[in-house]
């Protein structure tokens, strides 16, 4: 097949859609498929890309690492004449969601909707952000799924969820897999000899965006209060973004500077090894749709300790392979690592064993398959209900029309206050 995905963040971004699209795109091509990445462009993006478009963007948008993707009419035109996609892909509502929307109606191509993300916990990027607009962007999205022929959802709570909103298109379950092979084996010894960490420190870890919507400050702040009563512990952070100035102040505060280690955006076999380097990772983000850094964790053998939330619930099961926290509070969370760190080998070796069997229940093998087996069915289909979809497009373009007026404001405001500098 010749699979066409727009997506409004990709490599180098770092984040979950990003590597999510990556990842589905790797292993639809080692079967043979066709794969088109549509993305913006973005600052120190790979060069000579293969398989890759990118459409100009506004840079980090709002003062977020977001790059906005500029409209520009007739652009794809010769590269979808030449790449005769089967399946259009959208990994978002708006923006490159409302192109691939396009697409698939000219090209009469079935339309593919992941709703990878809680819109309306990520609307402090926006200006203007109000309960107003977090209503605005949840309606929009349900109206998009509803305009799709497929709604991929990255977990049963987002599935629920999404059903409880109004969408009313087929739902499918698919998880960003994880390659539990690729995972499975690192050099974490090695990792902490490049980093300064010691063979004997039991290590805190966590992986991802270092963004408000994660709940970092919680979460540094309950592992600052378990390293405060373990001597030996040390918290190992990899990732990068806002939210990176709020760790190391929370830790200057704690007197734990010296405890904290932030490496960064990790690739390849340095993020392999990484994880390896950690005891426990770990996550308190109630924003997600999916644990796919959970599922890498503990493709790599660890426990988890997390808040129970929408993608989380679904791969932590408390005291089977970690511990999952019904209520938020740092006292209880800084407990539960406490109880890993003080668990004995052999129960240690067990929940080690339950991490490692659910990395396999998650992995990329069984989600692409259940993926392209929705897009043959989606092939031999005709699309149907056309009428009442081009009847609800027209209420969706207006609500473009008003999320892109504040894309444009914004856009002016940065142009008007370099202009006065």
């Amino acid at each position: 097949m010749n699979i066409i995905m727009l997506t409004n963040t990709f490599t180098p971004h770092v984040g979950g859609v990003a590597r999510s699209v990556e990842t589905f795109t790797a292993e639809y091509r080692k079967r043979g498929h066709n794969v088109l990445v549509v993305a913006p462009e973005f600052d120190n993006q790979p060069r000579n890309e293969i398989g890759v478009v990118r459409l100009p963007a506004i840079q980090h948008f709002n003062g977020s690492d977001f790059s906005v993707a500029l409209p520009v009419p007739g652009l794809l035109k010769d590269i979808l004449e030449t790449f005769k996609p089967d399946i259009v892909h959208s990994h978002h509502p708006y923006l490159l969601g409302m192109t691939a929307l396009r697409i698939a109606r000219y090209r009469q191509l079935p339309l593919v909707f992941t709703h990878h993300t809680m819109y309306e916990q990520y609307t402090h990027y926006v200006p203007l952000n109000s309960p107003a607009f977090s209503r605005f962007v949840i309606e929009l999205a349900t109206r998009y799924a509803n305009l799709c022929d497929q709604v991929f959802a990255p977990s049963q709570s987002i599935e629920t969820l999404l059903h409880q909103r109004g969408v009313q298109r087929p739902i499918t379950v698919i998880p960003t897999g994880v390659d539990t092979t690729r995972f499975r084996h690192g050099d974490g010894l090695k990792f902490r000899a490049k980093h300064g960490i010691s063979e004997k420190a039991y290590i805190v870890g966590h992986l991802g965006r270092l963004a408000p919507e994660k709940n970092l400050e919680f979460l540094t702040t309950a592992v600052a209060q378990f390293l405060n009563k373990t001597p030996q512990a040390e918290f190992l952070v990899v990732g990068t973004g806002p939210s990176e100035l709020l760790i190391r102040a929370i830790f200057d505060r704690a007197g734990l500077t010296k405890r904290l280690h932030i490496v960064g955006v990790l690739q390849s076999v340095d993020l392999i090894n990484a994880y390896h380097a950690m005891d426990v990772f770990a996550f308190a983000s109630r924003s997600e749709t999916q644990g796919m850094v959970l599922t890498e964790a503990m493709a790599a053998g660890l426990p988890v300790v997390g808040l129970d939330a929408p993608g989380v619930r679904e791969v932590v099961k408390d005291k089977q392979n970690g511990r999952l926290l019904t209520e938020q509070s740092i006292e209880k969370f800084a407990d539960c690592l406490q109880w890993i760190e003080s668990q004995t080998p052999t129960s240690l070796q067990k929940l080690q064993q339950s991490a490692l069997q659910t990395a396999d229940d998650f992995s990329m093998s069984h989600s692409a398959s259940k993926a392209l087996i929705c897009y043959e069915n989606l092939r031999m289909q005709t699309l149907i209900n056309r009428p009442q979809q081009d009847e609800s497009l027209k209420h969706l373009l207006s609500l473009i029309k008003v999320e892109w007026e504040i894309v444009k404001g914004m856009a002016k405001a940065t142009s008007a206050a370099f202009e006065d500098n």
